[in-house]
């Protein structure tokens, strides 16, 4: 429960208040004013003592008003006082703050007093908390939460599906011991026990309250185990929450603990069921709208209630993002059955638009957007680009040796060695890129990375990683610079955006929401006319003729142009590329792990739609 905030009022203040008047003794306004002092201050046996009603029952309505209320704050302010005999009527004016940052409920009420043998005392009822609250009534809060609304694919279907859950919560009004229940509830849920337990005080008594929801099967231990709690109850149902396709992406939905209502904040408390990973949290406020927020008298048998203040929330809407389901769907096909993690991120050419995020076998880390890998040869466009500035010819005799040595690096290849800068970049030759290092200055690649996209700042809404290319600290690692190695690093949404490049002319920054849609405040990049000529026949000659072959898939959807790579990292660890394009579909894959990257690009390609 919230801790309610008791605020010391003067008995001059009280007095000094518009409209009281000023009575010769005896006056009801001391006991008045005594009572609304020792209320407001939590002294409820000294404000029963001011009434002629049974001080223990008076104390105890008195005292329960906080925890039916889960309120942050009572203040209570006297007004008009009007004295006819024996009798007198007292108003006053309630404010009362149920926290989560809504405005307060503020309402007038009044008490009755009855002077019996020289004493005024106030007539005790229930009224005097509320006007409308009966005998025998309690105040609760209702929360209404309106239905979530969904993560949509760019066509505006859900990207989540129907999924068992079990819905735990309790009774109120049946629990023997809420604070037993209640603990360890929260132990076994990691939820904030005094939220909760707040909640359940102030939630009707005979309705049930659900508390936690949770994924079957994949949670089953821990519904097992909240089974064992007693007063605990389930109910089973079937709700869209689980991500239907691009899982890393559109994220998971749980409970509310209290270190993830840090982080959406108010008006979500502990138990409810909010986004806790992907666009699911960052879009929380929108795509599960606001709780409406009901004060309600009600009688003991919960059978009745009467809506006494109402805090409407805010409607839920959806996220329609610029996933292609179907190339969605063929990324996540194209990496089952790997035995190593793999990433596989496909952008439209033209626009930059987010089409697939892939992952497999990555423990829920998107490192289609997140990964940080070496791109080896698959840099070699980049490498390129700013070669064609020193007017380098594509039919240039460049050897490919099986070593090259530059300071304490050595390159290797074990490509089918080529006699031409052209034949050695088709067949993805380490040791003959290597070997052209003195022909660049150090700032020349990162000047070349950067209108392919490749350390530019550009923003999405979901944690990603645009690459990086420091400047060479010595002529080895310029070398490995050359060959898209070193201290260089990249993500496979960084390396489609560039194959996307290669194929428009023009870089574009990435884009994943469609509605709303976030600002973006890096501006498009284009190559010039000689870098496109060369660099589009180059990634082609990969594919029909070079070490990509194996992604050369036949049909009437377009040629396919690529770059292929096997590149060394870590200790003893190995990432395999294919990075290209074919019609509006522009993707990178990356495999932890030796494999035939141009393969798992045709698995990918032979289901991507024309």
């Amino acid at each position: 429960m919230r801790r309610v905030r008791g605020v010391a009022a003067m008995a001059a203040a009280l007095l000094a208040v518009s409209g009281c008047k000023m009575f010769a003794e005896p006056s009801p306004l001391p006991t008045v004013r005594n009572f609304l002092v020792a209320w407001q201050n939590g002294n409820y046996s000294g404000a029963a003592k001011q009434t002629n009603g049974d001080r223990k029952m008076v104390a105890g309505a008195l005292e329960a008003l906080p925890g039916q209320l889960d309120l942050a704050s009572l203040h209570l302010a006297l007004g008009h006082v009007h004295k006819d005999g024996e009798d007198a009527t007292a108003q006053f004016e309630v404010r009362i703050d149920l926290g989560d940052n809504g405005p307060p409920w503020d309402y007038g009420s009044q008490m009755h007093l009855h002077r019996s043998g020289g004493e005024w005392k106030v007539v005790w009822s229930p009224s005097i908390i509320h006007p409308k609250l009966g005998k025998g009534e309690r105040l609760a809060v209702v929360t209404e939460t309106p239905q979530r609304a969904y993560v949509q694919d760019s066509k505006g279907r859900a990207l989540t599906k129907n999924t068992k859950v079990e819905i735990f919560g309790v009774l109120p009004g049946q629990l023997a011991k809420p604070d037993e229940t209640l603990e360890k509830l929260s132990a076994i849920t990691d939820l904030d026990k005094d939220r909760v337990l707040g909640r359940v005080r102030s939630a009707p008594p005979q309705a049930f309250l659900p508390l936690v929801t949770l994924q079957l099967p994949a949670q089953a231990s821990v519904a097992a185990k909240l089974l064992q709690v007693p007063g605990v109850q389930a109910r089973t149902r079937y709700l869209p929450l689980a991500p239907a396709a691009a899982g890393d992406l559109v994220g998971q939905l749980g409970p509310a603990t209290a270190e993830l209502l840090q982080q959406v904040g108010a008006p979500y408390q502990p138990g409810d069921t909010i986004g806790i990973s992907g666009l699911q949290v960052l879009d929380q406020r929108r795509l599960a709208g606001t709780p409406t927020v009901k004060v309600v008298a009600q009688a003991p048998s919960g059978a009745s209630s009467q809506v006494l203040y109402e805090l409407p929330g805010a409607q839920s809407r959806s996220v329609r993002t610029t996933v292609d389901r179907r190339v969605q769907q063929a990324a996540e096909n194209a990496l089952k059955g790997l035995h190593a993690p793999a990433s596989l991120a496909a952008v439209h050419q033209a626009t930059g638009e987010v089409l697939a995020a892939a992952d497999h076998g990555t423990n829920g880390k998107n490192q289609a957007f997140e990964g940080r890998y070496p791109p080896g040869m698959t840099f070699g466009m980049i490498t390129t680009q700013a070669l064609l500035g020193y007017d380098q010819k594509l039919n240039a005799a460049v050897a490919c040796p099986p070593t090259y040595k530059v300071g304490d690096e050595v390159f290797h290849s074990s490509s089918p060695r080529g006699k031409t800068f052209q034949s050695n970049f088709a067949r993805s030759c380490p040791t003959a890129f290597a070997s052209l290092y003195r022909t660049l200055a150090d700032q020349d690649l990162r000047t070349s990375a950067a209108r392919f996209g490749i350390g530019v700042p550009w923003t999405l809404p979901l944690p990603s990683f645009s690459g990086a290319v420091p400047p060479p600290a010595n002529t080895a690692e310029r070398a490995a610079s050359m060959v898209g190695q070193g201290r260089i690093q990249v993500s496979p949404l960084a390396m489609a955006l560039a194959a996307a490049t290669v194929e428009s002319g023009t870089w574009k920054p990435p884009s994943l929401i469609k509605d709303p849609a976030p600002p973006q405040p890096i501006q498009p990049r284009s190559l010039d006319s000689e870098s496109i000529s060369t660099l589009q026949p180059l990634l082609r000659s990969s594919v029909s003729s070079g070490a990509a072959h194996a992604a050369d898939v036949a049909g009437n959807k377009g040629t396919v142009s690529g770059v292929v790579a096997q590149v060394p990292y870590g200790s003893g660890k190995t990432v395999s590329w294919f990075v290209g394009f074919r019609g509006n579909v522009a993707f990178a894959l990356a495999v932890e792990g030796k494999i035939d990257a141009a393969a798992v690009a045709a698995r990918f390609l032979r289901n991507v739609p024309g």
